[in-house]
């Protein structure tokens, strides 16, 4: 049985640059156009679309095969979509002009390029050469460097519906030579497309870098443009064991740090609330809310609730115009305190503390659950949020590499393992201790005591 009518596979196959490929002959455009159609013209529901790796037609891509047929294309176009779409899937009657139907030619082929590509990978392999995979990887923060230099000099913006490299140039008060330099590389990126010596934002450039448009991001991921300035000390934190000062450093204004993780939070509120449910919940702590996301969106979820955001002076008044924002100000407030040290009350159903353990010391954190403990009602539930690392804490990488992001930004701080929760919660005295796993790198260590 086929849940679907028909299904498409699509060659996405990257390959090291100078090596003909399907992606570099434009497969995801093409991927992206047959997407786009199936659903203006209503096949969404009958048309299964899957990208798949090398097809060994490499020199004719894009490549596509269609079932239940089993009918191959090659060399389709962006623009040939709309004809193919309504030829074979609604018609039932192939284009021939991109179809491939024979059969021992393609097998002839598909072979040489295999034993050619086995050949290359062995001839490579035997003179020492360092694997593409491992040489990527130590050189992925060029381009990673060269997106935030255009994010700190606010390039998207620049180039708005249309620029030149030396109308850019003027716009950011930079060298027209060195933009020129750093727009082509933002086209290589796909981030900017160029016509005639002019460069203008991608769909996506346009919609999340741009000041204006409704989904900008840069603010918020300006926060990881300063993070930089701290991961280039880390060899030195690595010696030291701790983060060091260094001159060029830069650390990230507090509108920034609060504006990216407002960005996370609202990715995940929703997910946090339903793991955490809300009923019987009337009193929340949120423990260094910072732009109240996360109380904004348990307020929303049940209409008896009130919040209270427990942050520093400097970050409160960022946190209130995001609360007014939300319309909430009379149901979550704010206070101002060390959370390590000032009181916090008492009597709480909730208290949640997202994005707050890894910046302490495993003492830091004992002591804080300790403090929570005290401060909840009989029934109380503490929810801490967090990069929560496996036993050996090798895995999830992400929650791995902000370790090192800890080490570079925090005197003690890091990701702990769910071990280590389990046991600073047990010793703070709560009996029940469980973790939930969510979508996305961070995941939930709930707990609270006997019913």
């Amino acid at each position: 049985m086929e849940p679907f009518h028909q299904h498409v596979f699509v060659c996405t196959q990257g390959k090291p640059e100078g090596v003909a490929s399907c992606s570099s002959q434009g497969s995801l455009r093409v991927l992206q156009a047959l997407e786009r159609e199936l659903d203006a013209q209503g096949l969404g529901h009958r048309v299964q679309v899957t990208t798949c790796g090398c097809l060994g037609l490499c020199e004719d891509g894009p490549v596509m095969i269609t079932y239940p047929e089993g009918t191959w294309y090659r060399k389709v176009k962006e623009e040939d979509i709309p004809e193919f779409v309504e030829s074979h899937l609604r018609s039932g009657k192939a284009v021939s002009r991109l179809v491939w139907n024979d059969g021992p030619a393609m097998k002839a082929e598909i072979t040489e390029s295999r034993n050619h590509y086995r050949a290359v990978v062995q001839a490579r392999d035997e003179a020492g050469i360092l694997p593409d995979g491992l040489n990527e990887m130590i050189r992925s923060f060029m381009p990673s460097r060269a997106v935030l230099t255009a994010l700190e000099l606010d390039v998207f913006t620049a180039v708005a519906s249309g620029a030149s490299a030396v109308q850019v140039a003027q716009n950011i008060q930079a060298d027209p030579r060195a933009t020129e330099m750093l727009l082509n590389v933002l086209v290589s990126l796909k981030l900017l497309n160029k016509k005639e010596g002019h460069f203008f934002n991608t769909a996506a450039a346009a919609r999340f870098l741009c000041e204006g448009s409704r989904d900008n991001a840069r603010a918020g991921l300006m926060h990881t443009a300063h993070l930089w300035h701290r991961w280039s000390s880390l060899t030195e934190c690595v010696r030291a064991g701790t983060s060091v000062e260094t001159g060029s450093r830069k650390d990230s204004p507090v509108s920034d740090f609060i504006a990216a993780m407002d960005r996370n939070a609202r990715e995940r509120a929703d997910a946090v609330v339903r793991a955490t449910g809300v009923d019987g919940i009337k009193r929340m702590l949120d423990l260094g809310g910072g732009s109240g996301a996360y109380s904004i969106a348990f307020t929303r979820a049940a209409p008896g609730l009130r919040s209270e955001i427990l942050d520093r002076s400097d970050v409160l008044p960022l946190t209130q115009e995001y609360i007014r924002e939300a319309g909430l100000a009379d149901r979550i407030a704010t206070r101002a305190g060390d959370m390590l040290s000032d009181p916090l009350g008492e009597n709480y159903d909730l208290i949640l503390a997202s994005a707050i353990c890894h910046m302490f010391s495993p003492e830091e954190n004992r002591s804080l659950f300790r403090r929570v403990r005290q401060a909840l009602g009989p029934k109380g539930k503490f929810v801490v949020q967090d990069f929560v690392l496996g036993p050996d804490k090798t895995a999830p990488q992400f929650a791995a590499l902000f370790s090192l992001n800890m080490l570079v930004g925090t005197r003690a701080g890091s990701s702990y393992s769910e071990p280590e929760y389990a046991s600073w919660l047990r010793d703070a005295g709560f009996e029940n201790v469980r973790r939930v796993r969510l979508p996305g790198p961070a995941g939930l260590m709930i707990a609270t005591g006997l019913d």
